[in-house]
């Protein structure tokens, strides 16, 4: 009889545990960042790497940029993806941005940007590879402080990459975020293309 009752509690506990965490799962899918959040004072002391070679953050002494430098008095398009050189990224995002360039400059945006949790070396050469360099400026997000201010991190371990981004878009002007578009998976790319910001602008 005790045994029954304990094995009825535990099963209620697990069903309550589980609901908890669905829970907080749900509301994590969206970023408490939102259309007119400040991103520089939401993540405040928080700098970016640009994309670079080795010898290049040496002779820099590995510096790093301010998100007051990127974003204040700018029209910037930014955009963050799970990482260099995995598949929607590579085929499918970057090329989506590149390839707009021009419609993104006609419409008086001072720079396009990609953001990854990735070491600034290995966003070189990735952009390299993808001769996008020329048209996007990327940045890393070496410690993944950057996405988490924003609540935009994301536990991709299941892939082997440990914690990463969502994949999402923004147009943000002098600092305050104007249109935020994110992607209810990683893995998904219906909202943060290229053309879908571009009419937002």
């Amino acid at each position: 009889m005790a045994s029954a009752i304990l094995k009825r509690v535990s099963a209620s506990a697990k069903s309550t545990l589980v609901e908890s965490m669905r829970i907080r799962a749900s509301s994590r899918a969206f970023a408490a960042v939102a259309v007119g959040t400040d991103i520089v004072s939401v993540a405040p002391n928080v700098s970016l790497q640009k994309a670079r070679s080795w010898d290049e953050g040496v002779s820099s002494k590995f510096s790093t940029t301010p998100l007051k430098d990127i974003f204040k008095g700018k029209k910037v398009v930014i955009f963050g993806l799970p990482g260099a050189y995995t598949g929607v990224c590579s085929q499918q995002h970057v090329p989506s941005y590149k390839n707009k360039i021009d419609e993104f400059k006609a419409k008086g945006i001072d720079s396009v940007i990609c953001v990854s949790v990735n070491d600034p070396y290995t966003l070189n050469g990735w952009a390299e590879k993808l001769e996008a360099k020329d048209a996007i400026q990327f940045f890393g997000d070496f410690d993944g402080r950057f996405h988490k201010s924003l609540e935009l991190d994301k536990d991709l371990s299941v892939a082997l990459l440990g914690p990463r981004s969502q994949r999402w878009s923004a147009y943000v002007v002098d600092g305050t975020v104007k249109a935020l578009n994110i992607e209810e998976a990683p893995s998904d790319f219906k909202v943060t293309r290229a053309d879908v910001i571009l009419n937002q602008i």
